[in-house]
């Protein structure tokens, strides 16, 4: 427990530290948020941008800003767009959902497809089965997520014809809520393929090198010459030991993951917290940047946290010497 209360608050500091950088980040880009608050019609008043300037507090010293904003994100105030003219918490709360839908089934795909590419080719490594797969991850690996993306729209769009290749909804569609969920995930399967592609072949290479690792181990050995099937011995005995790369890898690149979301978010015209930074970029709605650095941040902070728990029930060794030390 105490391991965990030293991890958490590493965390915290993180936290803290990251919401510093971000919005000092912010403040040295070039351009004035006041301009973008007056807009074009009021954009060549001077008085009308001292008023907004002092209205927003965009005036004062740059500590006391800091100061001001470290106070309203600790009580849960993100302040509010200065385009959409709405709060900057339900902004990002109407866009996380079809972001973590998008992240989390390429992630989940990428981990458990890698993971099953990478042992079945590791019981044969000669095989041409195994050559084929190591071309293929290459290929795949190489491929960027934009691209990837692109070349889907052609293939379903020109070709095939049988997903749709943008949003999250079909508008045209009403029914009852099974359709509704079979609606969203015919338009998912084009981006969750396009982001968990190139993550899907990393994963099946670095599984077929630790698992044939694993499988020349002395327990393995072991299980094999007590009699066990090769099914019981490569699931049961190899594989947990096999995977533990892979989550540690998957938890360490959450953040790339987020990264390579924006970019399919913006080919497919999905509604979420990528397509929403690049909005605000565009329009310079500093608020809206500065609350999708923040929750962005506390998704990978919280990914890396929840991978140190993956290995404690992964593997009994880290969970009884994590108890021994603390």
């Amino acid at each position: 427990m105490k391991a965990v209360g030293i991890r958490l608050a590493q965390a915290l500091v993180l936290v803290l530290a990251v919401i510093v950088l971000n919005f000092l980040l912010i403040q040295i880009t070039p351009g004035d948020p006041a301009i973008v608050i007056a807009g074009q019609s009021g954009a060549g008043d001077p008085e009308l941008l001292a008023r907004i300037r002092a209205d927003y507090g965009l005036d004062r010293p740059l500590p006391v800003q800091l100061g001001s904003y470290l106070g309203r994100v600790l009580r849960g105030d993100l302040g509010e767009s200065f385009f959409f003219n709405e709060s900057v918490t339900s902004l990002i709360w109407a866009r996380m959902g079809p972001t973590l839908l998008l992240v989390g089934t390429a992630l989940a795909f990428a981990v458990i497809g890698g993971t099953l590419i990478g042992t079945f080719t590791a019981r044969r490594p000669e095989s041409t089965l195994s050559h084929g797969v190591t071309i293929l991850s290459l290929v795949g690996y190489s491929m960027p997520v934009f691209w990837t993306g692109i070349m889907l729209i052609i293939l379903f769009a020109s070709v095939w014809k049988v997903l749709p290749v943008s949003g999250m909804h079909d508008i045209t569609y009403d029914g009852n809520i099974f359709g509704e969920a079979l609606d969203v995930a015919e338009h998912l399967v084009l981006p969750a393929l396009s982001l968990g592609l190139i993550y899907l072949a990393q994963y099946s290479r670095l599984s077929r090198a630790s698992m044939l690792e694993v499988l020349q181990s002395d327990y393995i050995r072991t299980a094999r010459a007590k009699g066990l099937s090769e099914r019981v011995v490569v699931f049961k005995h190899a594989l947990r030991n096999g995977v533990i790369p892979v989550v540690t890898i998957a938890g360490l690149q959450f953040g790339a993951l987020l990264s390579g979301a924006l970019l399919v978010e913006i080919v497919f015209n999905w509604p979420g917290l990528g397509r929403l930074a690049f909005e605000s970029i565009l329009r310079r709605d500093t608020p809206v940047l500065l609350g999708i650095l923040l929750i962005s941040s506390l998704l990978v902070i919280a990914a890396n946290v929840l991978t140190d728990f993956a290995y404690r029930l992964i593997d009994p060794r880290i969970r009884i010497g994590g108890s021994v030390n603390g």
